[in-house]
């Protein structure tokens, strides 16, 4: 019996889904929540739930916490330890790191002439209110989130300079972003091994009328549309998850006046918008790509 294990979160929709299917191909499952793993260096033995994980054949990552936060990089040290000592994980969490804080990925990106909105990061408040002026706009975002948690609007005025002592009283360093208006929707545009798989739209009419027309996640009333992008937004998405390498990932791309844009490479990759607007099964495929690469 080949014995993969998906690490994620009880209850969570797309790792549930993501252990179902590979149960439903091994006769195996096991749903690994890293909160619970206890990794002996010595012996290399890494023992959740009474299973050691050093003896499974493979490991999908699909969540290694509930939420982003700089502790999940001690979670992936131990993943990488097992990885380093031959078990195969899809994806590598070496490569997983790359992407978790936001300015790796941002600098990651810049580096290989992805286009993005303009970005300053800085430690300075003065410098900050510089970029809220020469923007116009600026969306202030926390290195560790999703979903837009924790991001915050701010524009020139008389409070801008409180506003952003009171987003630095929180976070160090300040990673602020041009505000870019949204034509009603972004992106998600998602690879299977480097492969294009699909593409759909979080579409958010309410928001050209609330006026937070940077933000069409789905906890800000965003819905998931089918979407059929051009040739040069897939050249672009794969330009960009080619620089991580990772074995499935969503890009998230916005159309501008300027031509498209990549806000962010996710370290996951989420199922929910690719099962809402289509016919294809994103866990399945995703445990069938681990079988070809496993020899199972």
């Amino acid at each position: 019996m080949t014995k993969i294990g998906v690490v994620g979160t009880a209850g969570g929709w797309s790792s549930e889904m993501l252990a179902d299917a590979a149960a439903q191909r091994t006769g195996h499952r096991l749903l690994i929540d890293m909160g619970d793993v206890g990794l002996d260096l010595d012996s290399g033995k890494a023992v959740f739930g009474g299973v050691d994980l050093s003896e499974l054949d493979a490991i999908i990552i699909k969540k290694v916490g509930a939420r982003y936060s700089p502790d999940l990089m001690d979670r992936l040290e131990i993943l990488r330890f097992l990885n380093a000592r031959g078990l195969p994980m899809f994806s590598r969490p070496d490569r997983i790191m790359g992407l978790l804080d936001r300015l790796s990925c941002t600098i990651t990106l810049r580096l290989g002439e992805i286009p993005m909105p303009p970005t300053t990061i800085t430690e300075s408040v003065d410098k900050a209110l510089d970029a809220v002026d020469a923007y116009g706009e600026a969306v202030f975002k926390p290195l560790y989130t999703t979903k837009a948690r924790g991001m915050k609007v701010i524009r020139p005025g008389k409070s801008a300079r409180a506003e952003i002592d009171a987003y630095k009283a929180e976070n160090t360093l300040l990673y602020v972003q041009k505000k870019i208006d949204l034509p009603e929707q972004d992106l998600g545009v998602v690879f299977l091994g480097g492969t294009y798989l699909t593409t759909y739209a979080r579409h958010n009419e309410a928001s050209a009328t609330n006026g937070e027309t940077w933000n069409t996640t789905t906890r800000s009333g965003g819905k998931y549309k089918p979407y059929d992008p051009s040739a040069d937004i897939i050249a672009l998405a794969r330009r960009a998850q080619d620089l991580f390498g990772l074995d499935f990932t969503c890009v998230d791309v916005v159309e501008t006046a300027d031509g498209p844009m990549v806000f962010e490479v996710s370290a996951f990759g989420g199922f929910r918008g690719i099962r809402t607007v289509g016919d294809i099964d994103p866990a399945g495929r995703y445990v069938d790509y681990v079988l070809e690469r496993i020899g199972s």
